[in-house]
């Protein structure tokens, strides 16, 4: 903030010996030393509280975001939903007899399948 440096706090103390005398000084710059860290505490404080509220500000609206997704999805997953049920209503459905299937595909498959291996306890044990 402010940029002072060596000589210019010799010219302030040079200055405030000749204006206030040295039997006052040194309470004098106990009281200013004091009042300065009081407004140094006073003004972190000040900024301590803005970004909290700046963070809080920042959560509220990323609930409401979030909280405008949800609605959203529970929009599209109601229109699916509503898509799904009334195409089903719409699908007809026949009554199926037990002999409407080839029985000649089931037993063309089941000739395909290859049986598995057998194993035995033996072939697990660790040598």
């Amino acid at each position: 903030m402010f940029d002072v440096g060596f000589s210019e706090l010799c010219l302030i103390g040079l200055v405030s010996l000749l204006v206030i005398g040295p039997e006052r000084l040194p309470k004098v710059a106990r009281v200013v030393g004091f009042w300065l860290g009081k407004t140094r505490s006073m003004v972190a404080s000040v900024k301590e509280e803005v970004k909290l509220e700046l963070q809080a500000e920042e959560l509220r609206q990323i609930f409401k975001e979030q909280s405008a997704l949800h609605d959203d999805v529970r929009q599209m997953l109601d229109e699916t939903s509503n898509t799904i049920k009334s195409s089903f209503d719409q699908t007809p459905t026949a009554a199926l007899m037990p002999g409407d299937f080839d029985d000649g595909i089931a037993a063309e498959a089941a000739q395909r399948m290859e049986p598995l291996p057998s194993v035995s306890a033996e072939q697990h044990e660790p040598k």
